[in-house]
């Protein structure tokens, strides 16, 4: 889904709760609030919708892209300027807002004789542009500078997108005049239309750069380097401020967004910001207690099993779960746990069965004393 359809069918006001008037400090004051109410560290399960504040965010977080998507909202509903009651046919010219309406406003303004000289072509932004990158779960945890390989267009080092052979200039369209655009008289009415010539640039490349035949762009494959924080998630959404797609005409670039993906570890799992793990003790070190080796992101650490724990008994390793980050709510790193699991055989030597019957039977006379006494 390009960012533009999601514009249209997400209110990212009303997934902040804020209205569309809301200052930059009000929208930030809000996200702040919802992103603590859901992050999946203090609210397990509400990772979507986490994930869903925080794409809101990083739209109206951002001035430009903030203009531009309350541009593309307002703009998107075009067909409902028709079915008004004014002219012929029960259609209202003057419905029309043309100065609200960029390009179709020109287009619909010259089509009634009320429109003006069509605008030329200035820079545009870049599309934004979605990656994907692998990581292994350590690096995920622990936070990774890492780089992804982008094949896309970009401008042209020769002519630094202007299209223009170095040492040349671009010159006045002499069909449109400068306008980009050809106005067709039909009486009454006037049709705008695009000018061929110059494709609605409203100039001319009489020399094109040899390198990218007048483009602006050239193919290349772009290595951007991007940070990973700690305790970054599988499918988690990090975004790379200007180093998207290429503007056209010198416009600025697009955003990059970098999903990623993490692998899994046969020794962890991850809860929040704790990481989590399994061990396996015997019967006899369960009932006496003893010490045993667990493994971490780093070296392995000795964890004592007090006497008499119960299997399925979780035992808590401080500090080493993911490492503490640069935020408000990572400056404390998460812990391991580690679940005990006691084993049980299920075949014994006739030495076994008789130390486990001679147990039972002690235990059992130990329980009669009890009662007696």
């Amino acid at each position: 889904m390009t960012a533009q359809r999601e514009w249209f069918e997400k209110d990212y006001y009303k997934v902040l709760g804020v209205a569309e008037s809301a200052t930059d400090k009000e929208i930030t004051r809000s996200y702040r609030k919802l992103a603590k109410e859901h992050h999946p560290d203090a609210n397990p399960g509400s990772e979507e919708r986490f994930k869903e504040i925080s794409a809101a965010y990083d739209v109206l977080g951002d001035t430009d892209r903030r203009k531009e998507y309350d541009e593309v909202r307002r703009l998107g509903p075009v067909a409902g300027g028709f079915g008004g009651g004014g002219g012929a046919g029960g259609f209202d010219p003057n419905s029309f807002r043309t100065e609200d309406m960029g390009d179709l406003g020109d287009l619909f303004g010259g089509l009634f004789g009320r429109g003006r000289t069509r605008r030329q072509r200035g820079p545009q932004r870049g599309a934004d542009i979605e990656a994907g990158l692998h990581l292994a779960f350590s690096d995920a945890v622990k936070g990774v500078t890492t780089s992804v390989n982008l094949p896309s267009d970009t401008r042209c080092s020769t002519c630094r997108g202007s299209g223009a052979a170095p040492g040349t200039s671009m010159t006045t369209c002499q069909r449109c005049g400068g306008s980009g655009s050809l106005n067709d008289n039909q009486g009454p009415f006037s049709l705008s239309t695009i000018c061929g010539d110059c494709n609605g640039r409203g100039h001319l490349v009489e020399s094109p750069c040899p390198d990218c035949s007048g483009t602006g762009r050239e193919k290349s494959t772009r290595n951007v380097k991007v940070r990973i924080p700690a305790g970054v998630d599988d499918g988690q959404r990090i975004r790379v401020k200007g180093r998207g797609a290429p503007g056209q005409l010198n416009g600025p670039p697009g955003d990059l967004f970098v999903v990623v993906h993490v692998a899994s570890d046969p020794r962890f799992g991850r809860s929040g910001r704790n990481l989590t793990t399994k061990a396996t003790i015997d019967f006899p070190h369960a009932v006496l207690g003893t010490q045993i080796t667990v493994p971490t992101l780093d070296e392995p650490v000795t964890l004592k099993i007090p006497a008499g724990t119960a299997s399925g008994t979780t035992m808590r390793v401080k500090g080493r779960g993911v490492p503490a980050g640069t935020g408000k709510k990572t400056k404390v790193a998460g812990d391991l746990l580690v679940k005990v699991d006691v084993a049980i055989p299920k075949t014994l030597t006739p030495q076994q069965r008789a130390a486990v019957e001679a147990l039972g039977e002690a235990m059992a006379s130990a329980d009669e004393e009890d009662v007696v006494a």
